[in-house]
């Protein structure tokens, strides 16, 4: 019976510890930043009707395309605009003739721009809002900090059914 009362006195005190460590959690308050962020710039742009997918992932269809979707192992060929949500431009293969060509669902791209090719068809263009969790998450890549969301604008100009070049 002795051993029931340590447990009982011990739970209390053992809860609220580990209440305090999880809102203590610096990662905690940076998703919530990000997520503040996110929901900002939803609010700026109420004429831009994104999806939310089950993943995280905002999804618009600015144009829908008449050719196939896209899906595991064929190959897409697609002009895209990299920004961050303040406008600023990252990266973008628009005014070149460097099209990202690349395997879907193979791992060669940020998880984010991997699933939401998945829901045009070639021809299409559609802005892809990408939280950090489908992007390049807590620890960020070069210029792009951790927890930071992206928007894409993409162009699927053209997709290739099966496996894709070299393969």
């Amino acid at each position: 019976m002795a051993g029931k009362n340590y447990f009982k006195a011990l739970w209390l005190p053992v809860t609220f510890l580990l209440v305090f460590l999880y809102s203590c959690n610096p990662a905690r308050q940076y998703e919530k930043e990000e997520e503040s962020q996110i929901q900002d710039y939803l609010s700026k742009n109420p004429g831009l009707h994104f999806e939310l997918k089950p993943s995280g992932l905002y999804y618009y269809d600015v144009s829908v395309g008449t050719g196939i979707t896209p899906v595991a192992h064929d190959t897409a060929y697609v002009m895209y605009t990299a920004k961050f949500l303040n406008g600023n431009v990252i990266d973008t293969n628009v005014g070149t003739t460097d099209t990202l060509i690349f395997a879907v669902d193979e791992g060669g791209m940020i998880k984010g721009l991997d699933e939401g090719i998945t829901y045009m068809k070639g021809g299409g263009t559609a802005l892809l809002l990408i939280p950090s969790s489908l992007a390049y998450g807590p620890t960020g890549f070069y210029n792009i900090g951790g927890y930071t969301p992206l928007l894409f604008e993409v162009y699927l100009s053209r997709v290739v059914q099966g496996p894709g070049p070299g393969k």
